[in-house]
């Protein structure tokens, strides 16, 4: 679409392009030095990641966080803390899509909803690893050029007298409603 009449206008301006969100449930496996009696704890920390521009319709997260785990074992005498750090990668699809971007440079934004967390950590069926469920999710945006098209109004005017044109008198009603001894009153 393209407008040549004088009482229209393009900007070309950034906006965003394309947005989509992601929640994901991971389970990670970790094995211990000692065969677990019982979980003590689970915390997840250190979250880094980056994001890309995938294709078209996609936007890949690349991180990673470490999984801290204090267990018990020995038959619950003795604990210990095993720390390990995973990798994940996300596609998150783009649900909302402006095909009318000017090029292919865009900037991608992804920022974290929900920071990855520990949803359940248990000990395995075989009893020497200990499983973690973690959640996370994800909102992004794609920021690119994009034409905006203004109409122009062609009866605007603007002169340095613009206040001018503003009505500032006072009503007699508004005068009859003002209570002079306002300042001198204590609540």
């Amino acid at each position: 679409m393209t407008f040549l009449d004088k009482d229209y206008r393009e900007i070309i301006t950034k906006a965003v392009c394309g947005r989509g969100k992601k929640f994901t449930q991971d389970s990670h496996s970790v094995s211990p030095s000692h065969r677990p009696s019982s979980i003590l704890g689970c915390w997840v920390i250190n979250h880094l990641y980056n994001a890309k521009k995938k294709s078209d319709d996609t936007v890949e997260i690349n991180g990673s966080y470490e999984i801290n785990i204090w267990y018990s074992y020995n038959d619950n005498t003795k604990t210990e803390v095993v720390t390990e750090r995973v990798t994940y990668r996300d596609i998150v699809p783009l649900s909302v899509k402006d095909e009318n971007c000017l090029n292919d440079e865009f900037d991608v934004f992804a920022k974290v909803i929900q920071q990855p967390n520990c949803l359940e950590c248990k000990i395995a069926n075989n009893g020497h690893k200990i499983v973690v469920e973690v959640e996370r999710e994800f909102v992004v945006h794609v920021i690119g050029e994009t034409k905006v098209y203004v109409k122009v109004s062609p009866k605007a005017h603007f002169d340095d007298d613009d206040d001018d044109h503003w009505d500032f008198k006072v009503t007699d009603d508004e005068l009859e409603t003002v209570e002079p001894d306002f300042l001198n009153k204590k609540d």
